[in-house]
């Protein structure tokens, strides 16, 4: 799997901001990475808030490839659980559907280091709102 046609555009300015880097995308699968360099904390570690960014980024991206043209996604709830810090490389997520209904979606959302070692694990539930057809 890779990226969609339509996928190519979808950037955001917090996409930017943050170095969020898409690679695979379906409604049911998302795949990115995003640095640690310039998301980090005071103390010179991955900010938590950085791993809450890249999981709903995912998830929500995933969502509206479920919902298609015209749909629309909308974040509701997020859960992260930070496991280890990391300071330098890459943070890399995958984003899965746990469920996917005709009005809500849910995404487990593993975030790791470079060598492959947990740094996070997210729960993001997303509502969804697919185009109406006349």
């Amino acid at each position: 799997m890779s990226l969609p046609d339509w996928a190519g555009g979808l950037r955001s300015a917090l996409d930017e901001k943050m170095g969020i880097e898409l690679f695979e995308l379906s409604g049911t699968r998302s795949v990115g990475r995003m640095p640690v360099e310039g998301n980090t904390q005071p103390f010179g570690f991955w900010h938590g808030g950085a791993s809450c960014v890249l999981a709903e980024t995912l998830a929500s991206m995933s969502a509206y490839a479920e919902v298609g043209a015209g749909g629309q996604i909308f974040g509701v709830d997020i859960n992260a659980t930070h496991h280890r810090a990391a300071r330098d490389g890459w943070v890399n997520g995958v984003a899965t559907a746990l469920h996917i209904g005709g009005r809500l979606g849910t995404w487990e959302v593993v975030l790791t280091n470079d060598d492959g070692q947990r740094l996070c694990t997210a729960r993001v539930t997303c509502a969804l709102q697919r185009p109406r057809h006349r």
